[in-house]
């Protein structure tokens, strides 16, 4: 692509979110905290489409939409992420281009929009004591007695997150192994059938963390979506899901279209041809689980699975 023509692309969508950005500030719809920098932000991304790519190997500020460049950009800016900073990251599903969030834009986000402190999250293992009450339908004075010789992966029995707020209300969200690996189920990479993670993957290596994930993601979004915060960060945060749902539909129904049936005629005493029309899964990289960062294993991981689900793996 020339310099041109990512100039004109540049002027189409990153200027004309600017200045969408631009007037959202000058209403007082829109309110950034003090270390956030649109314009950086936006510089970040532009550079990181730049290296985007979709499932055919082909640039993304090709074969996307211009308006859905600049929905992703728009989506990003309004929720006050920075893909550098590994909040959130650019896929393609057919001609759309969308934003998702990673674990940390998920709770970028809740603290912005209400105010918390902190949001933590620890494992529950086999032995451990953990003791809470339930007060209208919400977890309360919980309490998490562990031993260290309990900490066991293979004897992880749930995981816990706690959002701590400004006037020291907390929130709690558990989740059970079981739960926890059904929300994994969904997701792309876990072998249809299987009851747990494959052996040597990077939930099974890392199953403390993505464990944390997990339910770091349930507590911020059934939080938000349970809060009467009506700004226009928390619009953008539940548009985000619909509109990648939507892309992602939109590419299969055009895929399908496309795709054509071949009919085969045969006599009934000649041997069935065999079914070839599926095709081999080549194999899936994993994440070299001897990186030291467990953050960085834990967002790659999260993206890659992205990927993957828009690639069809």
């Amino acid at each position: 692509m020339s310099k041109n023509e990512l100039a004109m692309i540049k002027k189409d969508t990153v200027d004309v979110v600017a200045e969408k950005v631009k007037q959202f500030q000058e209403q007082g719809e829109l309110r950034f905290p003090a270390n956030y920098s649109p314009e950086n932000a936006m510089k970040s991304a532009w550079l990181t489409l730049q290296s985007v790519q979709d499932k055919n190997r082909k640039p993304a500020l090709e074969v996307c939409t211009r308006d859905s460049v600049a929905n992703a950009l728009l989506d990003m800016v309004v929720q006050g992420l920075n893909p550098n900073k590994k909040q959130g990251y650019f896929i393609v599903y057919g001609q759309t281009l969308t934003f998702q969030r990673s674990y940390f834009g998920t709770m970028a986000v809740t603290k912005q929009v209400s105010g918390a402190r902190t949001i933590d999250a620890a494992v529950i293992y086999e032995g451990d004591d953990v003791d809470y009450e339930m007060n209208n339908g919400r977890i309360v004075n919980l309490t998490h007695k562990q031993k260290f010789v309990n900490i066991d992966k293979e004897k992880m029995q749930g995981a816990y997150a706690t959002i701590v707020f400004s006037d020291d209300n907390v929130y709690h969200e558990i989740m059970t192994i079981e739960e926890i690996r059904q929300a994994w189920s969904k997701a792309q990479f876990w072998s249809k059938g299987a009851k747990k993670e494959k052996e040597g993957s990077t939930h099974d290596e890392f199953k403390q963390e993505m464990a944390k994930k997990t339910v770091i993601n349930r507590a911020c979004k059934k939080f938000l979506n349970s809060s009467n915060d009506s700004s226009l960060m928390l619009d953008h945060f539940n548009r985000q899901d619909e509109s990648v749902e939507e892309a992602k539909a939109q590419e299969e129904i055009s895929e399908n279209a496309n795709s054509e049936v071949i009919d085969i005629e045969y006599n009934d005493s000649e041997p069935e041809a065999k079914d070839n029309s599926e095709q081999k899964e080549g194999p899936k990289e994993e994440p070299d689980p001897e990186q030291t960062n467990v953050d960085d294993v834990m967002n790659d991981m999260e993206q890659q699975e992205s990927q993957e689900s828009s690639r069809g793996f």
